[in-house]
């Protein structure tokens, strides 16, 4: 189990750490980290829009197609929590990127 936890947060780690460089595909895969609980993470459908949102905002087609599935799945204040935190993270990757 701790290997799991140990290898789920160096995933998210340096995806995020690619992520905030601009990288669409590391969106992405933190989408699916989150949507399907790999390498040990929670499922946190919230967090997998977000990062799904994000990529398809760069226009990612199958970021659009995830986010769309896992949509269904979700309240609308889940969606609408998962929409204020992308706008969050694209307020703070512009205001890193002046």
């Amino acid at each position: 189990m701790a290997n799991s936890l140990k290898s789920a947060r160096f995933l998210i780690e340096s995806r995020l750490h690619d992520a905030v460089r601009g990288n669409v595909e590391a969106c992405f895969e933190l989408g699916m980290v989150y949507s399907s609980g790999a390498a040990g993470a929670d499922i946190d459908l919230v967090e997998a829009h977000k990062w799904f949102n994000l990529a398809a905002l760069s226009g990612n087609a199958r970021a659009q197609e995830c986010r769309a599935e896992i949509a269904a799945d979700m309240s609308a204040s889940e969606i609408a929590e998962a929409q204020k935190q992308a706008r969050a993270w694209l307020q703070t990757a512009n205001r890193r990127a002046a």
